[in-house]
């Protein structure tokens, strides 16, 4: 599996993410952010809606009760939070595969362990490391997935060289 290992020190390096993200996001992909409560999944599903084109002045906020918000940029984008499913007969409800195909791409917040059902490209953990610090590991589960690190590699976000697990 490749992954590939951020600081993100500031919120501004989340941002800069964000848009390295969205440079390389193609319609279909699906990106699952897992982390603990305020790691961060917010601020950049938020960033990366923005990144790939939604004006800035359209507020994004995590799904939690509506559990899917639409926004349309340079691609259709499906912004999840799947914290209260308790099935992946559920998730198999909310249409992602449908949406894939024609196109959408999907930011899944709390999504992991719904892995299985929704086949995620890649996955983005984040980690609180200080008061506004975090950690980052984007993990590809996909062919599809290993481009996008390979993507944010050289970008000046990554330190570190990549690693193969």
């Amino acid at each position: 599996m490749t992954v590939l290992h951020l600081t993100l020190a500031t919120e501004d390096e989340t941002r800069a993410l964000a848009r390295a993200l969205s440079d390389a996001l193609a319609p279909g992909d699906l990106l699952i952010l897992e982390g603990p409560l305020g790691a961060g999944k917010t601020l950049l599903a938020g960033a990366l809606v923005h990144a790939l084109g939604v004006t800035e002045d359209e507020p994004v906020q995590s799904p939690t009760f509506a559990l899917v918000h639409e926004y349309e940029g340079r691609l259709l984008i499906l912004h999840a939070d799947l914290y209260r499913l308790g099935s992946p007969e559920e998730v198999a409800e909310l249409g992602f595969d449908e949406r894939r195909d024609q196109g959408a791409v999907a930011i899944v917040e709390w999504g992991l362990r719904f892995d299985e059902a929704l086949r995620p490209d890649a996955v983005l953990a984040l980690s609180i490391t200080g008061e506004l610090s975090r950690a980052a590991t984007l993990a590809a589960h996909t062919p599809r997935g290993a481009a996008l690190v390979a993507a944010l590699r050289g970008t000046g976000l990554d330190p570190r060289p990549t690693q193969r697990l």
